[in-house]
């Protein structure tokens, strides 16, 4: 059973990338924007601050409400459906860290 996305994990997989293409930091200079997908349905979600502005990096707190399974107490998301997977979008396709990480392969 695959687990909840939550900013913890977000923060792991991105050091597992660190290096790469397969990071905001390295990729952004690239065209590629930080970004989810919904393994469950496809709708891809480009990552936004709560206000609906862009992020520069994997932020959970601007995904829709159906998607969130639990906030903090301060109000951040805390997890979202094991569904979303962190990647980024480039030219409307969505691609994984890995994808990303590999892309001028």
């Amino acid at each position: 059973m695959a687990q909840a996305l939550t900013p913890e994990l977000i923060k792991r997989t991105s050091r597992a990338f660190e290096g790469t293409y397969g990071t905001s930091e390295g990729n952004r200079s690239l065209g590629f924007t930080p970004g989810f997908r919904d393994e469950e349905t496809g709708a891809i979600y480009i990552s936004c601050w709560s206000d609906g502005s862009p992020a520069p990096f994997h932020a959970l707190d601007g995904l829709p409400d159906h998607l969130i399974l639990a906030r903090g107490p301060n109000g951040r998301v805390a997890a979202v459906k094991a569904s979303i997977v962190a990647g980024f979008i480039r030219w409307g396709l969505f691609y994984t860290r890995e994808q990303a990480a590999h892309c001028l392969d």
